[in-house]
């Protein structure tokens, strides 16, 4: 008999120091975002303090990775958000497990909206920290909103490039012209059956270990999103098959130097399979940017793991550009 999957839960233990608030509010397409916001339990409440909004890993949700950032950045004095994404986990919009790059980059935008009206948020000391897929769109989100001072990615995928030409630019154009096609006449099938194909999924239930014979990128997330270390049942992994189109039409970070003179913090790995998405950002990049390297920790590393995650860096970087 199956375990029943509670589906409230965070995959980490809560601090004592902070303090969790469910919220929610709606992006400029009216499309419900659902986050959780962390406070420390030592904030003034006549005070005014810098504040950052983090998003998930691609395929995740606020209750994993993104917030245990979430709740390590409030230890350190800072207002910390940890959001879904649109259609995804909690947050509203149809048909569910849709992934849009537009919408993903607006989300942020979105969560800056909360946080700058929050009573006890500065609102000219906001920062984004952007994890796995969501660097991506961390950073597409502040080439245009300039609200957000200051940005940070970790373990950083752009989903555009990879929809595009592959992992590390690996599709051939023949190869790209068939995903293509899959694609747009998977819009007939899915119009003429009146739901939205999707995707392969992790397994619903926790595995007690990572199958054989997965490829070592496909092994990596599996460790991570569908055993006890990660497992949650509305991080399934999988999206609409359709919403790669979106992607293709839709590159990102195309004026990453443009942040500038807004910095830049890029952490990646030393191990990480997806180092090269980052070092070619942050070569793209003007200064002011910086790239630390953890050393040993692969990509899903920096998901979860405190002990590498380097938050005092994290917790310098913001500190110094959102005084």
């Amino acid at each position: 008999m199956e375990q029943a999957i509670e589906k409230d839960y965070l995959t980490f233990t809560l601090s004592d120091k902070v303090t969790m608030e469910k919220v929610q509010y709606k992006n400029r397409y009216g499309i419900s975002v659902a986050a959780h916001l962390y406070i420390s339990k030592d904030f003034d409440k006549s005070r005014k303090y810098p504040a950052v909004i983090i998003g998930t890993p691609y395929g995740g949700v606020k209750e994993q990775g993104a917030g245990i950032y979430a709740q390590n950045m409030a230890e350190r004095g800072f207002i910390a958000m940890a959001f879904d994404e649109s259609f995804n986990g909690e947050s509203g919009g149809e048909p569910r497990k849709t992934a849009s790059p537009d919408i993903f980059v607006e989300d942020f935008s979105a969560g800056v909206d909360f946080l700058g009206t929050h009573p006890n948020v500065d609102r000219e000391k906001i920062g984004a920290i952007g994890i796995c897929g969501s660097g991506g769109f961390a950073l597409t989100a502040a080439q245009s909103d300039t609200r957000i001072k200051a940005i940070a990615t970790t373990s950083m995928y752009d989903i555009s490039r990879l929809n595009r030409k592959g992992f590390m630019d690996s599709m051939t154009d023949e190869q790209h012209k068939q995903t293509l096609k899959q694609s747009s006449e998977q819009r007939w099938n899915d119009f003429t059956e009146g739901k939205y194909a999707k995707t392969p999924s992790f397994p619903d239930q926790p595995l007690p270990a990572v199958p054989e014979g997965l490829d070592p990128v496909t092994s990596e997330f599996f460790e991570y999103y569908a055993m006890e270390r990660g497992f949650h049942p509305r991080a399934t992994g999988n999206f609409t098959v359709t919403s790669s189109i979106a992607f293709n039409n839709f590159p990102l970070m195309s004026y990453i130097e443009t942040i500038s003179p807004r910095p830049i913090l890029l952490i990646m790995g030393e191990n990480a399979h997806s180092k090269f998405y980052t070092e070619d950002a942050y070569k793209r990049a003007a200064e002011p940017k910086e790239l630390v390297v953890v050393p040993g920790a692969r990509h899903i590393d920096l998901y979860d793991k405190v002990d590498l995650i380097p938050f005092e860096k994290l917790e310098s970087f913001f500190k110094e550009n959102l005084k």
